[in-house]
């Protein structure tokens, strides 16, 4: 975490400066020159919007180990956000995946790739643009009854930041990280009540280099009968099921390894 948190200062601490740099190339207060990161992309960068329309994922990979993140709003003074790479291991290095949240809708962002290389060098991208996904229309088999659960179990948090309680709390912005439990990770659920459950989906978080995503999973009811294998994955899929139950543990069945978890976790009850 120590290396997490230095690594984040550094980000940040090279955003501060680089917003207000004139271009590129122009120098920054301190004297060291700001570098164009077009010289450092191996590929221009890639957005992909979320179908949801409130999130997108810049993926990019650079000839040089360095610690990116993205600054971006609706329009060109990039008020909106900073979003830094997801990367959970800390240091510099070269593939980098940074999720913006909190977007509009069908909405026309900018933004900036901007960080810091090994060695200290600065770095910025020109302004560049992408337009986020129509809102998503999803169809429900009822109530989403999940916010309103306790939980009564983890099998690990990477942090605090990374509690299991973000995967029921509503917000695609938050999420929950098992500390390297792949396909051992396993959240439990107390519903509070009996509920009758028709529908279950859970939203995988997920890395840069692909991992941390869980594929399936299944649901214990009440420390009994186990219900699944359900597909999940981090797009939406609401699986039908058919069941009563108020505690719930939720089990990774496949995943592709590392710190698997949840950005959400919904459950549906029969209205």
């Amino acid at each position: 975490m120590i290396s997490c948190l230095r690594r984040l200062l550094l980000v940040l601490g090279a955003v501060v400066v680089l917003t207000g740099c004139a271009g590129p190339a122009a120098p920054t207060s301190a004297g060291p020159q700001v570098l164009a990161a077009e010289e450092v992309f191996a590929a221009a960068p890639a957005v992909v919007p979320d179908p949801s329309g409130t999130s997108a994922t810049l993926e990019v990979s650079t000839d040089i180990d360095m610690a990116c993140a993205v600054v971006f709003g609706r329009d060109e003074s990039l008020g909106d956000g900073i979003a830094t790479d997801a990367d959970m291991g800390g240091g510099a290095h070269a593939q980098h995946q940074a999720v913006m949240r909190g977007l509009e809708p069908d909405t026309e962002y900018f933004y900036r790739v901007q960080g810091s290389g090994a060695d200290g060098s600065l770095y910025r991208s020109e302004l560049m643009s992408f337009r986020t996904a129509p809102a998503e229309t999803v169809t429900v088999p009822g109530a989403n009854v999940a916010p309103e659960a306790d939980v009564a179990g983890v099998s690990s948090e990477f942090s605090a930041a990374y509690a299991a309680a973000n995967a029921v709390d509503g917000d695609l912005a938050t999420e929950w990280s098992s500390d390297g439990d792949g396909d051992d990770a396993s959240v439990t659920l107390d519903l509070g009540r009996p509920v009758d459950v028709v529908g279950v989906a859970l939203r995988s978080r997920s890395m840069s280099d692909g991992s941390s995503v869980i594929e399936t999973f299944t649901v214990t009811v009440d420390g009994g009968q186990v219900h699944g294998p359900f597909e999940a994955g981090t797009d939406v899929v609401v699986n039908e099921a058919d069941f009563t139950g108020q505690v719930l543990r939720i089990d990774a069945v496949t995943t592709s390894g590392g710190n698997t978890g949840a950005a959400e976790i919904e459950v549906y009850e029969r209205q």
